[in-house]
């Protein structure tokens, strides 16, 4: 096993000296659920959060396990996933949605626990509903990300959760015997909230970013909204999360076609409900991809954009980077991208370099907001 992991790469993903396909937990949970994973008939395993492919390339090439089946949030891990296993030449696993299919009759689980606690609420819940009753959870993270607060969500949905000796920093949680419907939360996925000052309604499953909530950055740039000129042609919703910024373009532009577009599982299936909830189906197109993929090139006449600073927990500005590039890619000469983003980054002169001149709309000491016109 400890060839098959060392071996596995995080490309198409960013790949630098500090970012890594395998870590402590990956190995953790794998050692933890050795003797489940020893004795598990075919089609009775389920990954959840798999990062590149450890969890699910270790458990098969170990174990000889058939039938895995994988959940991964981040398209660009699911690929990665894929690409491993092609290179190493190892198969048995399929990829799934985080639907009633993906757990159905599961026996074990190995779970890359998530930072929200929503999302690991969303997950165990459907473990609970759907698994076979005899289903044992091996959820795994490091220590310093970890709060007695995910054994208590854990706890909500099944009713017996132990917490694992740490090792190098990470430690297991073991979760077993879902508990009957009627003593479970009635929580269901996805939620949503009206927002009267906005005039919209958020809807949002477990991992997706702010939730129901509008991060204060988008409200940045939903400030500036109503100053697009674009009245016409086509746009992009580029990261687009659950949709806020796409709906409200909409609405202000209901003759503008709207491109919403995430590599997120979670953020694409949270956008199609607030899109639905909003009334804008006929104008908006939500789609999971990594960046801009699928759009030709120069064909866009408006690119919104607030972007993510951080891969996994750590800060790289590669994704920003990548993210103005794909901007500048589908946009038109002449094309606008509009862009919130934290002061203290600083990206201006990157803005001016991969996309053109750049002008300032607004700025306070959290987040700037500017308007880069393509050369």
């Amino acid at each position: 096993m400890s060839d098959v992991l060392d071996q596995l790469r995080r490309h198409p993903d960013l790949e630098a000296p500090n970012l890594f396909a395998v870590d402590a937990t990956d190995r953790l949970v794998l050692d933890e659920a050795a003797d489940a994973l020893a004795d598990a008939a075919d089609g009775t395993v389920v990954v959840i959060g798999d990062r590149y492919g450890a969890l699910t390339l270790g458990a098969v090439a170990r174990h000889g396990v058939t039938g895995v089946r994988t959940h991964q949030d981040r398209l660009t891990g699911e690929r990665a996933l894929h690409a491993n296993a092609e290179r190493l030449g190892i198969g048995g696993f399929t990829s799934h949605e985080l639907t009633p299919d993906l757990v159905a009759g599961a026996r074990l689980v190995l779970l890359q626990l998530p930072r929200s606690l929503d999302a690991l609420d969303e997950i165990a819940a459907l473990v609970a509903d759907h698994a076979d009753p005899a289903v044992v959870v091996v959820a795994g993270g490091r220590v310093k990300h970890m709060t007695t607060a995910m054994n208590d969500v854990l706890g909500r949905h099944l009713a017996v959760v132990e917490a694992r000796l740490a090792r190098q920093k990470s430690r297991v949680v073991v979760a077993s015997s879902p508990r009957p419907a009627q003593d479970r939360p009635a929580r269901r996925w996805p939620e949503r909230a009206e927002h009267p000052d906005l005039g919209l309604v958020v809807c949002a499953h477990g991992g997706a970013f702010a939730g129901t909530g509008v991060d204060i950055g988008t409200r940045a740039l939903l400030a500036h909204l109503d100053a697009v000129g674009q009245t016409t042609g086509a746009a992009v919703d580029l990261g687009c999360g659950t949709g806020v910024l796409a709906v409200a373009l909409a609405r202000l532009r209901p003759k503008v076609a709207v491109t919403a577009t995430d590599e997120s599982a979670a953020a694409v299936a949270s956008a199609a409900a607030t899109v639905d909830a909003n009334d804008v189906a006929d104008r908006v197109r939500v789609t999971r991809a990594v960046g801009t993929e699928g759009i030709p090139d120069a064909s866009v006449d408006l690119v919104l954009l607030n972007p993510p600073f951080h891969v996994g927990a750590t800060v790289h500005p590669g994704v920003a980077r990548t993210l103005f590039a794909d901007a500048a890619r589908v946009l038109r000469p002449g094309g606008e991208l509009w862009a919130v983003w934290n002061s203290h980054l600083r990206y201006r002169p990157t803005l001016e370099q991969v996309v053109g001149p750049t002008r300032q709309l607004g700025r306070d000491p959290k987040f700037t907001v500017t308007v880069s016109t393509r050369r």
